[in-house]
């Protein structure tokens, strides 16, 4: 089984070859491992005599760190080669800790749908667990009382309709503003995905933090340090880590993993206590009933109302800073690695990006600019976003659950507290499921309707069930926008000399290889809709 993965650029070779000084503390470590190893295959025959169902097959493992190879550059590819062998749920081990993948939608099913409140724990890495506030926030906390009610508070009170209709101003403004600036850039290399961080960061800060009176809070200095940390706490949280495969030796953090995420948790918390401070000294400084731009509140407002409630539905000043840590994360890095996925491919394919064209035409018009009120007319770049999303899921297994007790599922038996991965890179790719996978072709989503709520799990690239992201609203809203604006303002070619790369690098989310860089040419006449 060995020789059926590839080995070449895994994690595990690297520490092994590049980390030397540090294979003493791994010796100490491994025998801790081996006796946790030892006891845990005991435990696991006592339990299967019992006459339970088996675990679902998989490869075999090596003793001690059980199938650690299996952690290479392509993993998604990985569990797909391994599901044609050992069929759509398999399992592997991390050292002694199991993980189980599921590759079709029947089977994703039981997890989302039927067992969803079993399967609605996390089970996060030391690094998100930290850099979550200890896991108090909407991605990573589990199933519990306070996971909930912060939900529902962030869906319905802070992205509700109402909330999101008052801040589309921010979203104009700072769309209009991306337009302007590419303006300025006409017929040089534009690099998309800096583009779509921008926009995206911008508008999120204006929503979230609009009101306050920090100017450092709005300046481009600040975007600039948001930009580098939300790369940080995603590196740190897709980095493998020795402490999160052998528990019992995390305390010695091998590779400084918690370390420095304790570091970029402190800068984060930093920031976030002095945007709030400054917010709650300019809060007793004015009318209570008070409200910024446009006569809304932002979302920050909103947060620290609730927080006043001292009743069931108040959150903690330590949920707030871990809320609008998701906001910040999620938001951007989804968004941005969507748009510049979606735009190689349109710009791949001459015919699909024109046939675009000709739809904001048709509902914009030539001379005009692209305004919410346009999005949802717009069906054919609609159907070519989700074509992007399907055969480039912006989260590739979705984030990880953990079953809060032991269960059953398509016979086999799930142990309480494994890590389940939903692997729908595999799923979206299925021919059984989709004809001509590989192709990007997005008339599929004219003739057949699917959504972004996992009604259909054939096509779920924001999850479902309870786990289902709760910025999805907004996330559609945003990549429907920016995108429409960039494609109805510009003609776009690549740079003098380059081909198209549609190259993957797997992580938690999985980007292009190569950053998408982008030459636009003016394709409106009216010149005033460029200022």
């Amino acid at each position: 089984m060995a020789q059926q993965i590839n080995n070449e650029g895994s994690w595990w070779w690297e520490v092994m070859s590049g980390n030397k000084d540090q294979l003493t503390q791994l010796a100490v470590a491994t025998i801790s491992a081996t006796i946790l190893a030892i006891l845990w295959h005991i435990l696991k025959s006592l339990s299967s005599s019992h006459g339970a169902p088996p675990l679902p097959p998989g490869p075999r493992s090596l003793p001690i760190v059980g199938n650690l190879p299996i952690l290479g550059v392509d993993m998604h590819k990985q569990f797909s080669n391994l599901a044609h062998i050992y069929g759509p749920i398999f399992k592997f081990h991390l050292g002694s800790k199991l993980h189980v993948v599921i590759n079709s939608p029947e089977i994703a099913k039981v997890v989302v749908r039927e067992q969803d409140d079993i399967f609605a724990n996390r089970n996060p890495s030391i690094a998100a667990f930290t850099m979550s506030f200890g896991a108090r926030d909407v991605i990573w906390s589990d199933n519990n009382s306070d996971w909930r009610n912060l939900r529902k508070l962030f869906v319905h009170e802070v992205l509700s309709n109402k909330n999101l209709e008052a801040c589309r101003y921010f979203r104009r403004d700072e769309v209009r503003k991306t337009i302007k600036n590419i303006y300025s850039k006409i017929g040089t290399k534009v690099d998309i995905s800096g583009i779509a961080f921008l926009t995206e960061v911008n508008v999120l800060t204006s929503m979230v933090w609009e009101n306050t009176s920090d100017p450092n809070a709005k300046g481009s200095h600040f975007v600039a340090e948001l930009k580098k940390i939300v790369s940080n706490v995603v590196k740190l949280m897709e980095q493998p880590n020795i402490s999160d495969i052998f528990p019992s030796v995390a305390w010695l953090d091998l590779q400084g993993v918690l370390r420095k995420t304790k570091r970029l948790l402190h800068q984060v918390d930093q920031i976030f206590t002095s945007i709030i401070d400054d917010r709650i000294k300019l809060n007793s400084r004015k009318p209570k009933d008070a409200v910024g731009h446009e006569g809304k509140k932002d979302f920050l407002q909103i947060l620290l109302e609730l927080m006043d409630h001292n009743d069931a539905t108040s959150i903690s000043i330590t949920q707030i800073k871990a809320l609008l840590l998701d906001i910040m994360v999620a938001g951007t890095e989804t968004t941005t690695t969507l748009i510049e996925w979606a735009m190689a491919e349109i710009m791949q394919n001459h015919d699909i990006m024109k046939r675009i064209q000709k739809e904001l035409a048709d509902v914009v018009g030539l001379d005009n600019i692209v305004e919410e009120s346009h999005l949802p007319k717009l069906q054919y770049l609609d159907a070519t976003i989700k074509e992007t999303f399907r055969l480039h899921p912006v989260v590739p297994l979705i984030l990880p659950r953990s079953p809060s007790q032991d269960c059953i599922v398509a016979g086999y038996t799930i142990p309480k507290g494994c890590t389940v991965l939903l692997n729908i890179w595999a799923i979206h790719r299925d021919p059984q499921y989709w004809d001509n996978p590989l192709e990007f072709n997005p008339e599929r989503f004219l003739t057949n309707k699917y959504d972004y709520k996992g009604s259909n799990l054939n096509f779920f690239p924001f999850g479902s069930g309870r786990r289902l992201c709760p910025g999805v609203q907004l996330a559609e809203k945003m990549q429907m926008y920016i995108l429409a604006s960039l494609l109805h303002s510009f003609d776009w070619s690549l740079p003098e000399g380059e081909e198209h790369d549609l190259s993957e690098k797997f992580g938690i989310t999985l980007k292009k290889k190569e950053p998408l860089s982008a030459v636009p040419s003016q394709r409106l006449s009216n010149l005033n809709l460029y200022i």
